[in-house]
């Protein structure tokens, strides 16, 4: 299928490694050029360099948190690349653990990395893009739909950013833009290893829940950047306010 990529500039957070990685490889690969963001400085100029350097990516170190930040990235994609067409944007995971046990400040720390911040991203992009059918995706979690044991700041936090979006979807449908997300199941990637581990039997905790996988495995980065890139490009161009689960089957609501 030709997804319409070419030529095409997207900001992608959370980008130098997982998911945000995997879903930069899909672009660039199609022919879009990308902007990447990561904290780690180090680890998104590599990642920008592995995709094939500034003429198809550049690495901004910045954290989603910072208030500035999702201006910057919105004018380091126009500097460099004279035009924006959206942005997939995705942030790691919050810490784990229960309700009682969180504190307020770890609670307000969570929800400017992972609900505020993203929503500047996507609020920048859809104000400063003059490109027809600019397309913002957030990379969310089936938390989204249902809550997922031991992850409190992800249960209370990723639902909420998913009704912004459908809200975003509904205000700037009518001037051509898109806003979806995408819910990610258990994806084999360094924050899904780290709960494992957590867990301090991290082989059989695998087990046991792929136990709970109709397709009996992980999923890899790449199965999940596949979908974010379609959802993206102008081949999804009816698809707006949608929640596209990725997740193997796992999720028992509909």
């Amino acid at each position: 299928m030709e997804l319409g990529l070419r030529d095409r500039v997207y900001v992608v957070s959370g980008a130098s490694r997982g998911l945000g990685f995997a879903t930069a490889e899909v672009l660039v690969a199609e022919g879009a050029r990308v902007v990447l963001c990561a904290r780690d400085e180090d680890a998104v100029t590599g990642a920008a360099a592995r995709l094939g350097g500034p003429d198809h990516a550049i690495g901004i170190a910045g954290d989603l948190a910072a208030p500035a930040t999702a201006d910057a990235l919105v004018a380091a994609a126009m500097a460099r690349y004279g035009r924006i067409d959206g942005a997939v944007i995705s942030v790691g995971g919050p810490p784990h653990g229960a309700v009682e046990d969180i504190s307020d400040e770890v609670w307000r720390s969570a929800f400017e990395s992972v609900f505020l911040g993203p929503l500047r991203l996507a609020r920048a992009t859809l104000a400063t893009s003059t490109q027809e059918g600019v397309s913002i995706t957030f990379v969310l979690s089936t938390s989204v739909r249902a809550p997922l044991p031991g992850l409190a700041l992800s249960n209370g936090l990723r639902p909420g950013l998913a009704m912004a979006a459908k809200t975003l979807a509904d205000e700037f449908g009518p001037r051509g833009a898109r806003v979806n997300a995408i819910l990610p199941g258990r994806i084999y990637t360094d924050r899904v290893r780290e709960l494992d581990e957590a867990t301090g039997r991290p082989q059989s905790t695998r087990r046991e829940r792929e136990q709970h996988i109709p397709l009996r495995r992980y999923g890899q980065p790449e199965e999940v950047g596949r979908v974010a890139a379609f959802v993206a490009s102008p081949a999804a161009s009816y698809m707006t306010g949608a929640m596209v689960t990725v997740d193997g089957g796992s999720t028992r609501a509909l």
